[in-house]
């Protein structure tokens, strides 16, 4: 029986590795011709006056096929941009705190069926806001009991009916934003018991809303480990990767020149919320957030996803764990209806941490089960496993980043003949 085992053993290995490389030998290549113009994009935006300056990087094979700086960091100092540029990374960082969560899956510490009360006893007591309308036409707040409880999965796709509230309008949302929870730097355990009191926007896992789910995510983390999330991100994943400068704010005014500032009339990431500083000391971790980094500490993150959960010789999870996250988690079959603001767009679904390629969009022949996500304030990422690649843009202008990110994608799959 055991030898039996070890044949199995022996033949998946095998095959295994005759996969990756067959797979590396079809994925396919960057043209020169096609690379010019994404760089020839990338300097118009700079001519223009629309960005200051931006950096791009696209690994294949564990390689760099394409990293160009471009521009200046910060038009006020006019410092080029270079590989140790700090940037806000905003919603990349939902990403990181997601490994962090599954990591603690792995070890059986957590469940993602778990009901978020075991680790935040307040959620148990939670309501759904629903607006109804009197006969005389007055429309008012009624809290409804939780259909079932949030859950740690809820979290990880955005199902759990925690809105941001800075869109969306009604009274819920509106709850939200008064709330001011962007501003008011409040501890993660203070951040949580703070929603804890709001209703939320539906009944848990009916929609995909957008909202502060990873930011609970990241205080369920410091519940399980005892430690502060950057203490756990630090032990486990920011330090064995070499993650040096990826953090909630920049310590060292040394340090401040590095980071990278948008135009000086493109600041604000939505009509009542400027970029934040990211040399003022913080207390608040944002899971959701709050992190700021450099390129070359975002591409290990992002090749030990690409490679499956392993980076230089050490495992940080699964490669089954990986395929979870990176599965569409709400699929027609889930019946999880998707808010008027879906980001992750049509042809894509939602994994545990990230949009999920589940569609090719129409004319082109972009590869199913790539995986991605972006910041507020411009930068995004993408991983292709098909094509055994990864790209990571970073630049600052959440006025711009929709536009320039499509026009970007499209450009690289361009140059790869997509």
């Amino acid at each position: 029986m055991c030898g039996r085992r070890a044949l199995i053993a022996a033949l998946v290995l095998l095959f295994g590795t005759f996969g990756a490389r067959a797979s590396e030998m079809r994925a396919r290549t960057f043209s020169p011709e096609g690379l010019a113009k994404v760089s020839d994009y990338i300097r118009n935006e700079i001519a223009t006056g629309k960005i200051p300056g931006a950096i791009l990087l696209l690994q294949q094979h564990g390689k760099p096929v394409y990293y160009e700086s471009f521009g200046v960091r910060d038009v006020a100092t006019e410092l080029a941009m270079s590989s140790d540029t700090i940037f806000r990374l905003y919603s990349m960082s939902k990403a990181i705190t997601s490994v962090m969560a599954m990591m603690l899956v792995e070890e059986g510490r957590l469940s993602i069926d778990d009901p978020v009360s075991k680790y935040i006893p307040a959620f148990a007591d939670m309501k759904v806001g629903v607006e109804k309308k009197g006969e005389d036409g007055k429309v008012t707040l009624t809290l409804e009991p939780l259909a079932r409880p949030v859950t740690i999965k809820d979290l990880l796709r955005h199902t759990s009916g925690l809105p941001y509230g800075y869109y969306g309008g009604g009274a819920v949302r509106e709850l939200y934003a008064q709330a001011n929870l962007f501003h008011a730097d409040l501890s993660n355990a203070d951040f949580v018991a703070k929603i804890a009191t709001l209703p939320l926007v539906e009944q848990p896992g009916t929609m995909w809303d957008y909202g502060y789910s990873t930011d609970v995510l990241g205080r369920v983390v410091e519940v399980i480990s005892g430690k502060t999330l950057l203490q756990f991100e630090k032990e486990r994943l920011l330090d064995p990767l070499g993650m040096t400068e990826t953090a909630f704010y920049v310590a060292d005014p040394k340090n401040f020149l590095r980071i990278a500032e948008p135009m000086p009339d493109d600041r604000l990431v939505n009509p009542t919320t400027p970029v934040r500083d990211p040399r003022r000391p913080v207390k608040w971790q944002s899971g959701g957030g709050g992190m700021v980094g450099t390129i070359g500490d975002y591409a290990r993150f992002a090749q030990m996803l690409l490679n499956r959960g392993t980076y230089d010789g050490r495992r940080y999870l699964k490669p089954e764990t990986i395929a979870l996250m990176a599965s569409d988690h709400i699929g027609p079959e889930t019946k999880i209806a998707r808010d008027q603001n879906y980001y992750p767009g049509v042809t894509s679904g939602f994994g545990l941490g990230f949009a999920v390629r589940t569609a090719v969009p129409p004319g082109t022949s972009w590869p199913l089960g790539e995986y991605r996500w972006d910041g507020v304030g411009g930068t995004f990422f993408f991983i292709d496993p098909e094509d055994d690649l990864f790209g990571i843009f970073m630049v600052q202008t959440p006025s711009q980043r929709g536009r320039i990110q499509l026009a970007l994608k499209t450009l690289i799959y361009q140059a790869m003949g997509r």
